[in-house]
């Protein structure tokens, strides 16, 4: 395990990123504090598309305009 203060990691940072990428364990400090970990990024997996889908439906004038909605942006006289 390698710990080093802030100031070190940030004049190294890319030197340090190899040493975790190749498995070492790095913490960086501040005033010899423990803070963080520098960990290796692992993805969460894919996200799954069409969650709701069947859940509801478009209206089909979706695309009208409103003139309520249109009155609170440009105001009734217009």
């Amino acid at each position: 395990m390698k710990i080093v203060n802030i100031s070190e990691a940030k004049t190294n940072l890319s030197k340090l990123v190899a040493l975790v990428y190749r498995g070492e364990k790095v913490v960086i400090a501040k005033n010899n504090l423990p803070l963080v970990d520098l960990v290796v990024h692992k993805p969460e997996g894919k996200r799954k598309l069409g969650l709701l889908a069947g859940k509801f439906t478009v209206p089909d004038n979706i695309m009208e305009e409103d003139a309520e909605i249109n009155s609170m942006f440009y105001g009734s006289d217009a």
